[in-house]
């Protein structure tokens, strides 16, 4: 059998991943059918792709609302100050700790580059907990933090590359 080149390699991982993203609970066969694959070379790259740490895990995609809980986006623009102490206490998941105190979920954060340094999404009972996780975040990080800006996720359209399956209910805000 002739080797594969490094590009027809990525090409092959590429189609697994896009196809992940809206199907992983797919079954193998049914995921090595749609990308044209044999099963055990499905096996194979999904491996690859999670030793690699190409793939992180996997995770549901859940709809809060049918929980009473509400998404909040909360953007946040650092001071003009080192950062080192608080990447250490970004990896410790020190913020995650409070968070959970709080009744808050940390869905996502993210650091960034533009207006807003840092984003953070996350899930809470109601505004008032979103604003409680605002306010102890900045009280933790206060010389780090110069302004935040905290967001309600009205209706999501589309997460974790999953169209929402209510997507019609959208009329109802616009």
């Amino acid at each position: 059998m002739a080797k594969r080149s490094r590009a027809e390699v990525r090409k092959d991982e590429e189609k697994i991943l896009f196809l992940l993203q809206s199907h992983a609970k797919d079954s193998l066969e049914t995921i090595a059918k749609k990308c044209g694959f044999s099963v055990p070379k499905v096996r194979r790259i999904i491996k690859t792709l999670e030793e690699s740490k190409t793939i992180w895990g996997y995770h549901a995609v859940t709809d809060y609302e049918k929980y009473d809980l509400k998404e909040y986006i909360l953007l946040i623009r650092k001071a003009n100050k080192p950062a080192e102490e608080i990447v250490d206490k970004i990896i410790s998941r020190e913020m995650e700790k409070q968070a959970e105190d709080i009744g808050v979920i940390i869905e996502s954060s993210y650091y960034l580059h533009g207006t807003y340094d840092w984003l953070i999404c996350f899930v809470a009972k109601d505004l008032k907990h979103a604003k409680k996780f605002e306010s102890e975040l900045v009280k933790t990080y206060r010389t780090y933090i110069q302004e935040t800006n905290l967001l309600e996720n009205i209706f999501p359209v589309k997460r974790s590359g999953i169209q929402n399956p209510e997507i019609d209910k959208l009329r109802e805000f616009v």
